[in-house]
């Protein structure tokens, strides 16, 4: 079967092609690709190219296919797995294996590794080492995107597990925020922060006091549209948006929120700043866990930490970059239910033929996720630029996404792909 594929060759070299896949083993399975959201991962990926630690060597004469966040349909299944998987059924894929039988040991992933797989393709060959691993994943909601942007939400899932909490006298950690307690989430309305107020209000361990902050009034504002006081308030979460820009709504007023003014047990960091992360260890109460999420580009970053609350506060500090099979397993399922909808994540739209330029200037280019559809030819256009497209399905799909407070939906997906032409 052909592909078409963004085809990673060396550094910023990155091709649009057609080729032809490989018949499968009885070990692999065939699958088209619908949706891949692009994560700047893919533009490390793409900007190091051999030198990328997950990027093969011999990746000039074996190009790989870059994207791991995605989400098709399976075509045909080998016959070691028939009795597990079947042709029509929709999947998304745990990209971080565990083992050592990739291209490159235990960093193999597909969207880096891989010659056969990645989420920047049409149709793809998935290997026996995804599937020995247990990383292709069934995925029954109601829009391709959303399972791309399972792996995404993952990493928030694997943040709020990662955070622990102790009990005098024990040795044993607890883990996961404290249930019931106050959390705040600083920079906390980016892409990835809305995802992570949207878990605390929607999983089942719950802050009874969520407490979001940044420098930003349109994006709290439009964080507040999308997930109200009230909304929270019915799922037994007391929500609160501060602008700390305001130099009267420093870390006293911060702490002031919280019951007794004692502090936070659980402070989510998103944003590498110093000042941030600095503020967040001033906010802990006894216990309290500071989770630093935004992973920082400079090697040498740091930040000061007060170790006399260490010693006599029990705070702590803990870290993630990423989330397992397990937290993915999480996401769909609270997708599948309704509970979560990352949808929020989205802000730009675009085909198979949109990826080089986004993928090579993901840096430069404003906003928040960038969904593509492989099947399509479209170039990378911002859902609140779609009015003044000149793309022939742009008005409806405009309507569309008015209808649903500006967010990308399974009913923008489905006109999307029924409208656009096929690249």
């Amino acid at each position: 079967m052909k592909t078409k594929a963004i085809r990673l060759y060396g550094e910023k070299d990155l091709r649009l092609e057609e080729f032809d896949l490989p018949p499968i083993s009885n070990d692999e399975i065939l699958a088209r690709v619908v949706s891949d959201s692009i994560c700047m991962s893919s533009y490390k990926a793409a900007s190091q190219g051999s030198k990328h630690k997950r990027v093969p060597n011999n990746v000039a004469d074996e190009p790989t296919i870059i994207g791991h966040e995605f989400c098709g349909e399976i075509v045909e299944v080998g016959s070691r797995w028939a009795d597990r998987f079947q042709s029509g059924q929709k999947f998304s894929i745990q990209p971080a294996l565990v083992d050592e039988g990739g291209p490159v040991g235990v960093l193999s992933a597909p969207g880096y590794s891989y010659r056969y797989i990645g989420g920047d393709a049409q149709y793809v060959v998935i290997p026996e080492e995804v599937m020995r691993n247990d990383c292709l994943l069934p995925f029954d909601g109601d829009a391709f995107y959303l399972g791309s942007l399972a792996e995404p939400m993952s990493c928030i899932v694997g943040a709020y597990h990662a955070s622990y909490h102790t009990t005098p006298g024990s040795y044993v950690h607890e883990m996961g925020i404290k249930e019931g307690g106050a959390c705040a989430i600083l920079a906390g309305v980016g892409p990835m922060g809305l995802g992570a107020i949207d878990y605390a209000i929607h999983n089942d361990r719950k802050p009874s006091l969520l407490v979001v902050t940044d420098i930003d009034e349109t994006r709290l504002e439009r964080a507040a549209l999308l997930f109200s006081e009230d909304e929270a308030k019915q799922n037994g979460v007391k929500l609160v948006y501060v602008n700390t820009s305001d130099k009267s709504k420093g870390t006293d007023y911060l702490k002031s929120l919280t019951p007794d003014g004692d502090g936070f047990d659980d402070v989510f960091v998103f944003a590498p700043v110093r000042a941030v992360v600095e503020q967040a260890g001033a906010m802990l109460g006894f216990d309290g866990c500071l989770n630093f999420f935004a992973g920082p580009t400079d090697p040498e970053f740091a930040a000061q930490f007060n170790f006399y609350n260490v010693h006599y506060g029990a705070t702590h500090v803990c870290g993630t970059s990423g989330g397992n099979t397990d937290d993915m397993l999480e996401s769909l399922r609270l997708m599948e239910a309704g509970r979560l909808n990352p949808s929020a994540m989205i802000t730009h739209v675009g085909g198979l033929d949109a990826v080089i330029d986004t993928t090579l200037n993901l840096p430069h280019i404003p906003g928040g996720k960038k969904l593509i559809y492989t099947g399509i030819s479209m170039p990378l256009t911002g859902l609140s630029a779609l009015q003044d497209s000149d793309l022939s399905f742009a008005e409806e799909l405009d309507a569309i996404v008015k209808r649903h407070h500006g967010l990308w939906s399974p009913e923008a997906e489905k006109h999307l792909l029924a409208n656009a032409p096929a690249l």
